[in-house]
């Protein structure tokens, strides 16, 4: 396979990248302090060394010596950190004490080398994600210097000096050194890598080619690779504009060549690679951020367990929507956009599948994840060694730790910057204060209070990276819901699907905007035609706060029975089809404007929650029962519609 030139400076940061974590996670040594400096230290040295300024001044020499200044200051700021915190250095101390034994007693150069962090981090932000995450972070530390300045809405305090500030953000493990890095070191980074080392073997080659052959003959084929693919490859980056990016670039052209527009082939692609963080085994970064947060604390097998049938449900969606849609454009029937797949590679299979079941496996014996992922990397070396074609070598090994450093490198600013703005929350209790003006509004209506929730969700998630836009609403507003009966893992899956949601909301829809450009599509059309499409994902959450069982749960929180779950699913699947059907316009034959918006009823009576009626001691919902009974009446008269519009040839 084809190596992209790599600079020789970015494979060694890889390299002691990712040799760094796999030893410090599994046998840890320094400081928890420590080596979240050393791994951001990192991070935002690859940031500053590739990333440049701005883009179009990419390639400025004179700008290159800012960059190496900016990195300067990185090792000098992020050193003292280090030096301060890390016991082998004890003998430099000021003072004799660490970094957090002087905590509220910190020297001017403590402040000064925290002051150069926090700029440090936010222009890393910047340049990694653009203005929206650096600019809010930057408000947050307004808000905690002006608190006393500020009217009685906007939740005023007695403010704090700029000391203060610097040393609950960057100095101490409430801030830059926090939960947010913290989880992306221990998580995160090996689930990239875990991508990375798939993709340098083939193994996402052999999905795909998998996925080719599979649909091949199907209508809509080249549409339901791509929902596939983007739903497995998701899964592994976490990211829905990078998944869009990666596989968009080769299932947007199938589906135009098999006749579906520009504007739907951009659309199924933003929809199936935004849901691809929703896919255990390997989620997005939220999940292990729910490791962190839920309290009482969850599993990572507990979290796995939950996602399990909300993803079955989105992509099912999906499948029935492109179903539907290519049946009615005519598009994509037989071997349209799917000619002659590549022949399959069993190797690059069995290095897929090998790396799998071995993560599964170590996860149902009770290994952490991080543990789990880093055997089932090692399995997955070994048994790709065993070909020519899975073989890595020395050049495919520095590949694959140059990628994965690179993909981290946007986390790693998001994560650092995000802890400010958590570090600030904590400062001045508004994360305590922001609740109660929720708790009012939801004891009122806990559906008003989760639509409030939804909005904040997606407006944080506009800007933001779908994880951290988790962990800013988990940390602020996530108890809330708790106290009024939802059960924990519920309330912060909600919060996570909204975030994650945001990438095919308009305005400011990222996945679609990515693939528009792809598809060489109008970006707001193509962002309609997303949301459109992954519109199901929108009552998944309100769904599983009503009804648990499609998490696995009960209303207490534990593992509810198998009949519950099997009912719950299976009215969520019969509100699907009539959901999808309506997007798509089309049923055994093309719909009318009435019956879509008949389809649609039906729909919604079938996913919202109602009162119970006792049906074989299952407890159905009424409304359940009313829309299972008119779904079985619109879909006999549309299928007399269709035996009406057949051909008399055909017939």
């Amino acid at each position: 396979m084809t190596e992209e030139r790599i600079s020789p400076a970015v494979i060694l940061v890889g390299a002691v990248l990712c040799l760094f974590v796999l030893a410090e996670v599994n046998y840890p040594v320094l400081a928890p302090q420590s080596r979240l400096a050393i791994f951001s230290l990192l991070g935002l040295c690859l940031c500053f060394g590739t990333v440049p300024l701005h883009s179009r001044l990419a390639g400025n020499r004179a700008l290159r010596y800012l960059d190496f200044g900016l990195m300067g200051l990185t090792l000098l700021a992020w050193g003292w950190v280090l030096v301060q915190s890390e016991p082998v250095f004890a003998r430099f101390w000021v003072d004799g004490q660490s970094l957090g034994n002087r905590a509220g007693n910190e020297t001017a150069t403590d402040i000064a080398a925290g002051i150069i962090g926090l700029m440090l981090v936010l222009e890393a932000a910047r340049r990694t994600l653009g203005w929206a995450l650096p600019l809010l972070a930057g408000t947050f530390i307004a808000y905690a210097s002006l608190g006393s300045w500020l009217p009685g809405w906007l939740m005023p305090h007695r403010g704090y000096s700029v000391e203060r500030i610097v040393s609950q953000a960057f100095l101490h493990s409430q801030g830059v050194f926090g939960i947010a890095l913290n989880v992306m070191f221990t998580y995160v980074f090996l689930f990239v890598l875990f991508g990375a080392f798939l993709q340098q073997t083939g193994a996402t080659g052999f999905i795909i080619d998998s996925a080719r052959r599979l649909f091949r003959n199907s209508p809509g084929g080249p549409a339901k690779v791509a929902v596939l693919s983007s739903g497995l490859m998701g899964s592994l980056s976490g990211s829905a504009v990078a998944n869009t990016a990666t596989t968009g670039t080769f299932t947007i052209p199938m589906m135009r060549s098999a006749g579906f527009s520009a504007v739907v082939a951009g659309g199924v692609e933003a929809a199936a690679s935004t849901g691809g963080a929703l896919v255990p085994p390997v989620m997005g970064a939220g999940a292990y951020m729910m490791l962190e947060i839920i309290d009482p604390p969850v599993t990572f097998l507990q979290i796995i367990r939950a996602a399990i049938l909300p993803a079955i449900l989105y992509y099912m969606s999906l499948f029935f929507i492109v179903h539907f849609t290519a049946r009615r454009q005519k598009a994509g029937t037989g071997d349209d956009g799917l000619a002659a797949p590549a022949p399959l590679d069993p190797m690059q299979g069995a290095v897929f599948g090998a790396s799998f079941v071995a993560m599964l496996i170590f996860l149902f014996m009770g290994y952490t994840a991080f543990r789990a992922v880093t055997l089932a990397m090692a399995m997955g070396f070994l048994v790709s060694l065993v070909s020519p074609s899975t073989r890595t070598g020395i050049r495919g090994l520095g590949t694959i730790a140059a990628k994965a450093a690179r993909d981290v490198m946007p986390l790693i600013a998001a994560a650092a910057c995000v802890g400010i703005i958590l570090g600030v929350v904590t400062l001045t209790g508004i994360g305590t204060r922001l609740p109660s003006l929720l708790v009012p509004l939801a004891q009122e209506s806990l559906l008003l209070a989760l639509v409030a929730l939804m909005i904040s969700s997606l407006i944080l998630g506009m800007g933001l990276p779908s994880a951290v836009c988790y962990l800013l609403l988990a940390t602020m507003v996530g108890p809330v819901l708790g106290k009024l009966g939802v059960v924990p893992l519920a309330a912060h899956m909600f919060i996570f699907y909204f975030g994650m949601m945001s990438m095919v909301t308009p305005p400011v829809a990222l996945a679609a905007y990515a693939a528009g450009s792809i598809a060489k599509a109008p970006i707001m059309r193509t962002a309609m035609a997303a949301f459109r499409f992954a519109l199901v994902g929108f009552t998944l959450p309100y769904l599983f706060v009503y009804r648990p069982q499609l998490l696995m749960l009960d209303a207490a929180g534990e593992m509810a029975g198998f009949i519950p779950i099997v009912v719950a699913f299976l009215l969520a699947v019969a509100g699907i089809v009539p959901f999808a059907a309506a997007i798509a316009g089309r049923l055994f034959t093309d719909l009318s404007a009435g019956f879509r918006a008949a389809l649609l009823l039906v729909a919604a009576l079938l996913l919202l929650p109602g009162p119970h009626v006792d049906v074989a001691g299952l407890g159905i919902p009424v409304l359940n029962v009313v829309g299972l009974l008119l779904l079985l009446g619109l879909v006999t008269m549309d299928a007399r519609r269709s035996q009406r519009h057949v051909p008399p040839s055909v017939a």
